[in-house]
């Protein structure tokens, strides 16, 4: 999969609703996957979106989540950008050079859906979220 970079948008409990509409303004299909997809079915937010990715027709790529809990959603914290792709390489150069100066909030390192991921805050204040898929393709 050649590295992708695009919007990655957090909702504050309604991202379920938001990509649906992109969804209708845009076309083309949706995935999406729950906290509880990933942890437990029973939790208070096991219902809320962790993952959604619309890929559209015209080949736009939109991503978004909930919030997680006991994060905060605004203006200014409610969009970043997504690197995602399976060049371990050059994503892992990208990350070295945007966290440099900046603030890393979660360490580039596997997680529980098996990817390497890792967020930061570049030293413009840019918050980048960087995936690195498991899968090889």
């Amino acid at each position: 999969m050649p590295s992708r970079l695009n919007p990655y948008i957090s909702f504050d409990g309604n991202a379920r609703q938001a990509m649906e509409f992109y969804r209708e303004v845009f076309g083309g299909t949706l995935a999406l996957s729950t906290f509880g997809d990933f942890g437990s079915k029973d939790a208070p937010n096991a219902d809320k979106i962790m993952h959604g990715m619309l890929e559209t027709p015209s080949g736009f790529t939109l991503m978004g989540a909930d919030n997680p809990p006991g994060t905060t959603n605004g203006p200014g914290t409610n969009i970043s950008v997504s690197l995602s792709g399976d060049d371990d390489g050059d994503l892992r150069g990208w990350w070295a050079k945007l966290s440099a100066d900046g603030t890393v909030t979660v360490p580039l390192e596997k997680q529980m859906w098996g990817d390497v991921f890792g967020m930061c805050a570049d030293r413009f204040g840019i918050i980048w979220l960087v995936n690195i898929s498991a899968a090889q393709g």
